[in-house]
């Protein structure tokens, strides 16, 4: 089975969220203070392997980097830049009713 692949990735900003088309025709909205608040990066999460939300007030996005064939990166304006978001990890993410049932975050 092959891993799920963003063919679009768009920053909402009027609805705060990004929205996420994978190549298998899913789309998945990632409002932004959910998505600063799973920052996979070590100083966000530690180096326990428990994924935790963090609270940001007023996460603002900046922008969007694309890493290698692999991942994103969101720059925030708080500065915050060093979470890379692997596409696994932000289908993981998606709370869509379809994605939800299989997780409880």
């Amino acid at each position: 089975m092959a891993k799920p692949f963003p063919v679009e990735i768009n920053h909402m900003k009027e609805k705060g969220v990004v929205r996420v088309t994978w190549d298998d025709g899913h789309v998945g909205d990632y409002a932004r203070e959910y998505l600063r608040g799973y920052c996979p990066c070590a100083m966000c999460q530690g180096h326990g392997g428990e994924v935790k939300f963090i609270d940001v007030a007023d996460a603002e996005l900046a922008e969007i980097s694309v890493v290698g064939n692999y991942a994103i990166q969101f720059q925030w304006k708080d500065g915050h830049n060093t979470g890379i978001y692997t596409f696994d990890y932000l289908r993981s993410l998606c709370l869509c009713p379809k994605c939800n049932g299989s997780k409880e975050r």
